[in-house]
């Protein structure tokens, strides 16, 4: 039976989502196939980066044509279409993809999409400027982004269509990000488009996302999901501490004695003073005139 490190194991994973995404992330200069994969190509006058070989660019390409990006026009058509197009937020994990996006897609193919980027070789004192001239500017159709970033409490209520080409395997990582246009001010429905591809690494990504959300749902739910529905013992425990937990285990039977030593422990605490008790028991003028 073959035995793989877990070092190995993560990196066969990162292979696999990045084959996912575009052959060109794995297929580097460094490959061994690079250089037969490339003249295989260009015998068939293509080339590694032409977008029909990614699906995924494939269907970001027409999800922007759908959204009102990227047709041409005349100066009218142009004025139209900054007033009733859509607005796109698109995330990736990684940098590089954010690099074949804008490189392959935006520039070669939609030419007429503007965009601004966001990511983490932008310096934090600049994310402020670009992400206010984003909100505030409809004429730029499109922000890129990498998840890490775009999750870290960013306003982003400009954009109303949310567009992942990569997932995380933590759901909250995504769930942040789709909250950037979920923000308060926001007044239009925001729609959230996810590209995976099918039968592969992605499946049992996403998969793996909607079991920790449904574990997460049930441990936490409307009925448990605040201190109201916890029981007057429950919330007593929460001022003991406990020294000895295998002791409390091996005596099941001691809960009852608990409740009516807690019990005991509250009716003795007695009544609360009134407010005329308080004051003449903290008075600063009296406090001052004992002193003397």
């Amino acid at each position: 039976m073959l035995c793989m490190s877990p070092l190995r194991v993560l990196q066969a994973l990162q292979y696999l989502r990045k084959l996912c995404n575009h052959p060109a992330l794995v297929l580097t200069p460094q490959h061994p196939e690079h250089k037969r994969i490339s003249e295989q190509l260009a015998f068939q006058s293509s080339s590694l980066r032409d977008i029909q070989h990614a699906p995924k660019l494939s269907a970001l390409k027409q999800l922007l044509v759908d959204c009102g990006l990227g047709g041409a026009g005349g100066a009218e058509g142009a004025t139209e279409a900054v007033v009733a197009q859509h607005r796109v937020l698109i995330f990736c994990q990684l940098k590089s993809m954010l690099d074949i996006v804008e490189q392959d897609l935006l520039k070669p193919q939609l030419p007429n999409v503007t965009y601004m980027r966001l990511d983490g070789s932008v310096p934090a004192g600049q994310r402020h400027s670009i992400v206010s001239r984003f909100n505030n500017d409809p004429s730029i159709d499109v922000l890129l982004l990498t998840t890490h970033v775009g999750g870290l409490g960013l306003n982003l209520t400009g954009a109303d269509t949310v567009v992942f080409v990569e997932h995380d395997w933590n759901p909250m990582r995504d769930l942040q990000a789709m909250d950037r246009a979920h923000r308060i001010g926001q007044k239009r429905v925001v729609n959230v488009y996810r590209l995976i591809t099918r039968g592969t690494l992605e499946e049992k990504i996403m998969g793996l996302q909607k079991f920790k959300m449904s574990i997460a749902n049930t441990v936490i739910s409307q009925e448990n999901a605040s201190l109201q529905s916890m029981g007057t013992d429950q919330l007593l425990n929460l001022f003991t501490l406990d020294k000895d937990e295998k002791a409390e285990r091996s005596e099941p039977s001691s809960s009852s004695s608990e409740k009516a030593s807690m019990k005991a422990v509250l009716d003795g605490l007695g009544d609360l003073w009134d407010q005329q008790q308080y004051d003449t028991e903290y008075n600063l003028d009296s406090f001052m005139h004992s002193l003397q």
